[in-house]
């Protein structure tokens, strides 16, 4: 990377301006949800039965009327236009882990020469893409185009502005014309009604009068930035969101001085961006700060209904890729852009919650008394438990596999840390019953004017892959640029199984006349016995840990094509068929996408690491390799000995034959055939990932000492320390 171009990257950073007076804290709170066609917009423009019935259908999962969708299409299209709309969309999730959307004007010609802007319900209910594009993983064939997307009333529908336009959003499920789901939003809301039809048989024992319990989540989201001009310059980055070449700087994350730093102004004025327009679409983003690595940062949102936080997750990272280049930025959404460094992931904070606002996973104050507490996290217990091979299957992929395992990362082991109070009071319960619970007291910092703070009963675990933090559990395997909607899909199944479970055992026992208190006592060693192998409050980094996981009898898929099978076992698939959230077609149809993605992942990369070795790296090589040759020749037309220099053709001459031959041999190992995608993707794991490393290897050391004004590529000390 020549210093021409990084005295570019540096003007652009000086030059850079903000395109908008960033949103004071008082206009925030003014414009929260004002692209929204939220609750109260609905209850302005509605008639008083149209809202009424609109929200039996949201909270109570009424049929909706075709009078009811008439009213709020004409209402939605009003508010629309007033906001300068003139073209509404069927925003949707396919399987391609994107959003999709197909834009439809409001303007219908009247014939007379004129048009009249409408939209009616039945436009506003279905709509009707093209499905054949999609990958359907066999539930389609590429002939059968039908698909129809449906709306998803309990997602408020939203303005998107955009490229000097305004488009009604209208979230929506996607189907095909058998009816069976080609998005990620039909089985998340089947899982959420499956987990609260389950939830309510045990609040109904405790005596709540809930009727619905909503599974709740608030997904942190980790990303990169660097300059925008270093991205154009990086084929990897563009074509396959990481670099597939790059060595060491002489700093990287070592002296840990990112984390939480003092934000960079130019990165601080685009979170200041995103946030004024994710407050706009009613996205409850709440902290932002410097992750660990550098230019890495966060942003995470307060908890929400876990369909509408999948939704709003989508527009996060949207919302991010979308802003960033205004700043001349661009936002790495890869799980593992640079080696060495950090990773990103997105931590999804998940719970339960019903409908009069109690959160079922809040211990209280006395926990040992609290038998529905304890009762619903033994649950969860159960299901990770039992369904830890489908967990670490929904967050496999080719960039998590460089993620998971590494000391950034929760370890590919899923297992439960339940912190020292909860722990001691599960074990109080196996040994026959639980008397007291630990209390964490309080925190004195031995400076008389700083305040005493409450402790928590137990410190937290960052090496968990699956961890309670308070009121709800951390799934911190899930990766920074998947959708949040399938791990949510898993936990919202594997928990309801176990809630189906339990709740079967306690009405049995109140029916014979016990105190569903007294049955959840017994029941609860049972659970406690049978299923706490899963609890770990260790390093999870450790050796010792992985040697005894494996003789607890814990699954260890160290990477993606070892743990996708889980996802099509005979359990998982009678567990999705028992709820009706997947039936088998549908689940083997999202393992086959899933595998295939791999593989044409790791062909990519493959195919660009040989595109950029023959055409960035090997010229840059042979050059150096020529100015040394002719500096020593020229050295030894003079009389003169040039020992050093020598030695260092000697040196670049044979890293550059190596190069090449493992060139050579990354391209020869792409010309595989398998006879099943499976086959195939363990070719990939076992040879075409080890010759990519090793490539690597050959041109880090080539970086390491050709000189800058040669090398083609922007180094990692410019992308990840020019800000």
């Amino acid at each position: 990377m020549g210093s021409a171009v990084l005295g570019e990257a540096i003007s652009a950073i000086r030059d850079w301006s903000v395109s908008r007076e960033a949103v004071p804290g008082s206009r925030a709170g003014e414009t929260f949800g004002s692209l929204v066609f939220s609750d109260a917009e609905q209850q302005k423009r509605l008639p008083k039965n149209v809202y009424a019935a609109l929200r039996r259908t949201i909270t109570q999962g009424e049929p909706l009327e075709a009078g009811v969708a008439d009213a709020v299409a004409k209402a939605a299209k009003e508010w629309a236009v007033e906001h300068g709309a003139t073209h509404y969309t069927h925003w949707f999730q396919p399987l391609t882990g994107i959003t999709a959307e197909k834009h439809d004007s409001f303007l219908n010609p009247t014939g007379d020469g004129k048009a009249v802007l409408e939209f009616s319900g039945k436009e506003l209910v279905k709509g009707e893409p093209d499905a054949s594009s999609f990958p359907s993983g066999g539930l389609r064939s590429t002939f059968e185009a039908r698909g129809y997307t449906a709306w998803d009333p309990t997602s408020p529908m939203w303005l998107l502005q955009s490229g000097g336009t305004v488009t009604l959003v209208i979230p929506t499920a996607f189907v095909s014309w058998t009816g069976e789901a080609l998005d990620k939003k039909t089985p998340l809301l089947r899982s959420m009604e499956a987990l609260s039809t389950q939830a309510l048989r045990i609040l109904k024992l405790f005596g709540s009068k809930a009727t619905r319990v909503i599974a709740t989540c608030g997904p942190e989201q980790e990303y990169f930035l660097i300059d925008r001009y270093f991205y154009l310059s990086r084929p990897d980055l563009i074509n396959a969101g990481r670099t597939l070449f790059g060595a060491a700087p002489p700093k990287g994350q070592e002296l840990e001085d990112q984390y939480f730093g003092a934000i960079p102004d130019r990165v601080l004025a685009f979170m200041a961006d995103v946030e004024a327009e994710l407050y706009k679409l009613g996205v409850p983003v709440k902290t932002r700060h410097n992750e660990v690595a550098p230019s890495q940062y966060e942003i995470a949102p307060v908890f929400e209904n876990a369909n509408i936080a999948t939704d709003h997750q989508m527009m996060v990272m949207e919302t991010l890729k979308r802003v960033a280049p205004k700043y001349g930025l661009a936002c790495l959404l890869h799980e593992k852009p640079f080696a060495g460094v950090n990773g990103s992931g997105k931590h999804v904070n998940w719970s339960m919650g019903d409908d009069l606002g109690n959160n079922l996973l809040s211990p209280g104050q006395n926990t040992h008394d609290n038998i529905q507490f304890l009762i619903f996290c033994a649950a969860v217990i159960r299901a990770v438990n039992r369904y830890q091979g489908l967990l670490r299957a929904t967050v496999g992929s080719a960039g998590n596999d460089h993620r998971l395992g590494a000391n950034e990362a929760p370890p590919a082991i899923i297992s439960i840390f339940l912190g020292d109070m909860l722990t001691d009071i599960f074990e109080q319960i196996e040994k026959g019953g639980a008397k007291s619970t630990k209390a964490g007291g309080t925190l004195d910092t031995g400076v008389g004017v700083l305040p005493k703070l409450p402790r928590d009963a137990g410190d937290r675990n960052r090496t968990s892959p699956f961890a309670f933090t308070g009121n709800k559990f951390e799934f911190r395997a899930v990766s920074s640029n998947q959708s949040i909607a399938y791990p949510n899909i898993a936990l919202n199944v594997a928990v309801a199984e176990s809630v189906d479970y339990i709740a079967t055992e306690l009405e049995k026992a109140v029916a014979g006349g016990k105190k569903v208190e007294d049955a959840a006592r017994e029941l609860l060693p049972k659970i406690v016995k049978e299923h706490k192998r899963i609890i770990f409050n260790g390093n999870g980094y450790s050796k010792e840990w992985e040697k005894e996981a494996g003789k607890r009898g814990l699954l260890n898929l160290k990477n993606t094509v070892d743990a996708l099978p889980q996802m099509v076992t005979k359990e998982t698939v009678a567990l999705f068929e028992k709820y009706k959230v997947l039936n088998e077609r549908e689940v083997h149809a999202r393992y086959e996408i899933m595998v295939e993605t791999y593989n044409k992942t790791i062909n990519v990369e493959a195919q660009l690491t040989v595109l950029m070795a023959n055409r960035y790296v090997l010229p840059a090589a042979l050059e150096y390799a020529k100015q040394v040759g002719q500096s020593v020749a020229a050295v030894k037309a003079a009389g003169g000995k040039s020992l050093e220099g020598k030695k260092l053709l000697d040196k670049v001459t044979k890293l550059t034959d190596e190069f090449k031959k493992r060139t050579d041999k990354l391209e020869a190992s792409l010309d595989h055939s398998a006879p099943s995608a499976e086959k195939h993707a363990k070719h990939f794991r076992d040879v075409v990932i080890p010759a990519m490393a090793a490539l690597r290897q050959s041109s880090d050391a080539l970086e390491a000492i050709i000189p800058h004004e040669l090398w083609p590529l922007p180094t990692y000390r410019e992308m990840l320390f020019v800000k």
